[in-house]
C-alpha cells in the first residue's frame, strides 16, 4: 500500500488507535493492544482486498507501528474485518458543545 497515512485516534498506556487513509480516501482503522509480549491487532478495512493486499497491510502496520514502538514482542496477532463506519456516537447530544465546538 502505497502513500498509507496514520492519523492517531488514542493512545494510552498499552493501546493505540489510528484511522488509516490512501491520498484522501479511508482505508480502514487499527487498534493495537501491546502486552508484556505479544502485540495484538484489530483492523477493520472499509474497501475490498484480496489475501495479497491484507497480508502487505498488516506487514506494513508492523514494520511502521509496532516495531517502531520499541515495546519487545513475540508475536504480532492480528484480527482482519471487512466493513464500514456507521457512525461515531458519544454520550453527549447533537446540541452539546465540548470544549467549545459544537459535536
Amino acid at each position: 500500500m502505497e502513500d498509507l497515512r496514520y492519523d492517531r485516534l488514542c493512545r494510552t498506556a498499552h493501546s493505540e488507535s489510528y484511522l488509516l487513509s490512501q491520498s484522501e480516501e479511508s482505508v480502514g482503522r487499527v487498534d493495537l493492544h501491546f502486552t508484556t509480549s505479544v502485540v495484538h491487532g484489530v483492523i477493520v478495512v472499509e474497501r475490498d482486498l484480496d489475501e495479497e493486499a491484507v497480508t502487505s497491510l498488516i506487514e506494513r502496520i508492523d514494520e511502521d507501528l509496532v516495531l517502531s514502538a520499541d515495546v519487545p514482542r513475540d508475536d504480532f496477532i492480528v484480527s482482519v474485518y471487512q466493513g464500514r463506519e456507521v457512525g461515531v456516537y458519544n454520550d453527549f447530544g447533537p446540541d452539546d458543545e465540548v470544549d467549545g465546538e459544537d459535536l
